[in-house]
């Protein structure tokens, strides 16, 4: 295959994807476009750009986004309407984020005509697998350039050798081995590798990044009120926000309570298994809320069927599955289901957990006079539960005197 002429490469500013944007330029003499996105990981990207210059990048080469609104707007609210976790317990933070840099990778190459995109992600990984996944359903023609299963430089000392041969500034704690690799947005912090690789032992407490151990959390209960409209929360306090805006504050509480932290072994797509210590505060407190307030404006048979999709729904974005039509599909049923869930959520954070506590909307199923224990006035005649029940129960009748004639004849 040809060598490409112009690569868009995903750069965060940091060694390894310095290290890969030396090694295009190396290896294939092609000329190279920058893309960091600003995904509110908490750093500041303008390095990013003084470090792209330095190694001779052109500034109208060099693209820094911020992408936090549509981040949460078009990605995160959408999979939080599913209720979506993988394996039970994941909600997705790293996972979510691939398809919408892959999205501006792909944008920003037709911008620029470049025939091939690359990325720093690992051969061991699953997102090697998401980022091109997406990539070529948005262009099947993209040419995707993935270092890490092609070069050499297969260890820590090759790739500080190669940066030290190419003047790469070395960070000094990059000297010796990090301690474990994070990547952060504004929806979760993931830490993977090193001191976390034995499943056997507990993490480190200097793992967190973002949120306070629970032993350290305030003594005293917090409450909060979440508004949401279609599924969406909107407003938090009666302070209507933006995406962004809500999730970041949304964090702050979670953070502060010792909220959304997981330590977690899952199955990785490309067969292995892998343990990391996810942070999601905010992350964990919206799921709380919109279970809460769609326990009163989603009927049960649509509620059920959401939350039989919901495993499904899940892997498919864990596995790279973005742009799939198989995830359009339950998307538009899950968005199906959100017409009406619409009120408001009161919780209470404390040492590390988000509770409902109220919850309201005008919108409700909830009728009070049906379930009272008190006099209901003839909203429900009990008596009409003996022909229900017995209908329900002919089909176990049926098999129970179907068994007992089985074993007279035994």
């Amino acid at each position: 295959m040809s060598a490409p002429k112009k690569v868009v490469l995903a750069y965060s500013g940091g060694l390894d994807t310095s290290i890969i944007l030396k090694w295009l330029q190396t290896e294939y003499g092609c000329e190279v476009i920058t893309y960091t996105a600003d995904l509110g990981q908490g750093e500041e990207l303008e390095p990013a750009r003084a470090k792209a210059l330095m190694l001779g990048i052109k500034e109208e080469n060099i693209h820094i986004l911020d992408v936090r609104e549509e981040f949460v707007k078009d990605f995160v609210f959408p999979m939080f309407r599913a209720n979506a976790l993988y394996e039970g317990l994941y909600l997705l933070g790293t996972s979510i984020a691939r398809p919408l840099i892959s999205k501006h990778l792909v944008e920003i190459a037709h911008k620029h005509g470049a025939d091939a995109i690359a990325h720093g992600a690992t051969g061991k990984g699953n997102d090697q697998v998401r980022f091109e996944l997406s990539a070529l359903a948005l262009d099947p023609s993209i040419r995707v350039i993935a270092p890490w299963r092609e070069w050499d430089l297969t260890s820590r000392t090759r790739l500080l050798e190669f940066a030290e041969q190419n003047q790469i500034p070395i960070a000094k704690n990059k000297r010796g081995e990090a301690p474990f690799s994070v990547d952060a947005n504004l929806l979760h912090t993931s830490s993977e590798g090193t001191v976390l690789e034995d499943p056997g032992v507990e993490a480190p407490d200097y793992v967190a990044q973002r949120i306070v151990q629970v032993e350290d959390a305030p003594d005293q209960p917090e409450f909060i009120e979440v508004a949401f409209e279609q599924g969406d929360a909107v407003a938090i306090n009666g302070e209507a926000m933006s995406p962004a805006t809500i999730l970041t504050k949304l964090n702050e509480y979670g953070a502060k309570h010792g909220i959304g932290m997981l330590d977690f072994v899952e199955n990785r797509f490309v067969g292995m298994k892998s343990r990391g210590v996810y942070e999601t505060p905010g992350g964990t407190i919206l799921l709380e809320a919109h279970r809460g307030i769609e326990q009163i404006t989603l009927d049960s048979g649509a509620g059920h069927l959401k939350d039989s999709i919901m495993p499904r729904y899940a892997e498919l974005i864990y596995n790279g599955f973005w742009f799939s039509p198989e995830r359009e599909a339950l998307q538009a049923l899950i968005d199906k289901t959100q017409e009406y869930v619409t009120g408001t959520v009161k919780l209470k954070l404390y040492k590390g957990v988000a509770r409902t506590v109220a919850r309201w909307s005008d919108y409700s199923l909830y009728s009070e006079k049906h379930v009272t224990f008190e006099e209901d006035a003839g909203a429900y005649d009990q008596k009409d539960a003996a022909g229900f029940i017995h209908l329900n129960a002919l089909r176990l009748k049926l098999i129970a005197t179907r068994n007992a004639r089985v074993a007279e004849k035994g």
